[in-house]
């Protein structure tokens, strides 16, 4: 395969990975619902541990294990803005401007 065969790979692998993180973020707004019924808090770092060690323990590689845990850290907090946004719905404020609102302390 030459470079463009491969980027056609990578834009394909690209638009799978946007669905599946778009099917977590939809499975994340329903457990934020859960929570905010439940009065369950947003930030559960023992959960968040968990999800971490189950991708590098089912990861095969070429990614390694330390930047596979910061893509899901990073992938973790922007579900946990998106079930804020499910707890506190439309303040006039975006899922994203929940992340760094000071209200929304973790």
């Amino acid at each position: 395969m030459d470079i463009s065969d491969w980027r056609k790979k990578i834009d394909d692998l690209d638009r799978k990975l946007a669905a599946l993180l778009n099917e977590r973020a939809a499975a994340a707004v329903e457990i934020g619902r859960l929570k905010r019924n439940t009065s369950l808090p947003i930030y559960e770092p023992d959960r968040e541990c968990e999800v971490i060690a189950n991708v590098q323990r089912s990861s095969t590689g070429p990614l390694a294990e330390r930047d596979l845990g910061q893509i899901y850290e990073r992938i973790m907090d922007v579900m946990r803005s998106i079930q804020k946004h499910e707890i506190v719905p439309d303040s006039g404020h975006t899922a994203r401007d929940a992340e760094t609102d000071s209200e929304f302390k973790n």
